[in-house]
């Protein structure tokens, strides 16, 4: 088989119609590219230059070959420039595992950023709850997952990426709403949408930890894992919740949303973890970049 040394030489001398130019182009002398076409000319079995000592020129086959030698490599050079990103992380596929709550604020300003900073990165969402976040990563199917606490720090390296406070959403025409703050101990035997312990096993902890710090008792109408349904019953009027922040931008009608400033020490946090042995040059430049591209979960909605 030919060496790619060798279709240099031969293109050179084809392109140039000199020895003595090509030689200088590749910097070489040339008794060694006359060796290298001798060579090429062996590996092919036909002549592919025409030689004397007044001119050189291309046979038909050499006319034939020219071409496909240039494609080659220009599709080495290709290869080999695509190779470099990829181990540079500037190219290849990084996939990206996110909750669906987490996904209403963070996802099209993460995208946008990851656009910029990485523009040959074939970014592969998947959205999936926390815990098959976990079984993808270690299964290699997801580089890198957007989860809610907590990490197993043995398996896993984190970054925390997101702190938000907890906001009150209100049926339109709570008696709440005349409040000018509302106070946790407010919420006390109030009908109210509880995150499920199983489906959303972090918020319901946080909640129920809040209320028995606070010794208050809301009455629990519902019990649901996603951050649309939870809103679905508020809109209906069946009670009231509390969420992070970012969920005001899911707009409901008979939605109202108000802070909730008694219970900011309690803040929903967002942490993105990966695998340490994932060797995909996209992730580490992903972390080595987390800084510049962290969103502000400050979303000035009041």
């Amino acid at each position: 088989m030919f060496e790619m040394s060798q279709l240099r030489c031969f293109v050179a001398v084809a392109e140039h119609l000199h020895f003595g130019q090509a030689a200088q182009h590749l910097n070489m002398t040339q008794p060694p590219l006359s060796r290298q076409i001798q060579l090429l000319e062996r590996e092919v079995g036909v002549p592919l230059l025409e030689r004397n000592s007044r001119a050189v020129r291309l046979t038909p086959a050499g006319r034939v070959f020219l071409p496909e030698a240039q494609r080659i490599l220009r599709l080495s050079e290709s290869a080999m420039r695509w190779t470099q990103r990829v181990w540079r992380g500037e190219a290849g596929t990084l996939r990206i595992g996110f909750t669906a709550a987490s996904g209403y604020g963070m996802l099209p300003d993460l995208m946008l950023k990851l656009k910029a900073l990485m523009p040959d990165v074939d970014i592969v969402l998947r959205e999936m709850v926390s815990a098959a976040q976990i079984e993808a990563l270690n299964s290699g199917i997801l580089d890198i997952g957007f989860i809610r606490p907590p990490v197993d720090t043995r398996r896993f390296a984190f970054r925390e990426y997101l702190s938000e406070p907890l906001i009150a959403a209100l049926p339109a025409g709570h008696r709440l709403l005349e409040k000018s703050d509302i106070a946790l101990a407010d919420l006390d035997e109030q009908p109210f949408i509880m995150y499920s312990p199983d489906a959303a096993r972090y918020f319901h902890d946080i909640l129920t930890a809040l209320f028995d710090q606070a010794q208050i008792a809301p009455r629990i109408a519902h019990q649901v894992g996603q951050m649309h349904s939870m809103l679905a019953l508020v809109d209906a009027g069946f009670g009231m919740a509390l969420v992070p922040e970012v969920a005001a931008r899911l707009r409901f009608p008979n939605v109202v949303f108000r802070p909730m400033p008694s219970i900011t020490e309690w803040p929903a946090k967002l942490n993105l973890i990966w695998r340490p042995d994932n060797e995909n040059p996209a992730l580490a430049r992903f972390v080595e970049s987390i800084d510049g591209i962290r969103l502000d979960a400050k979303l000035s909605i009041f």
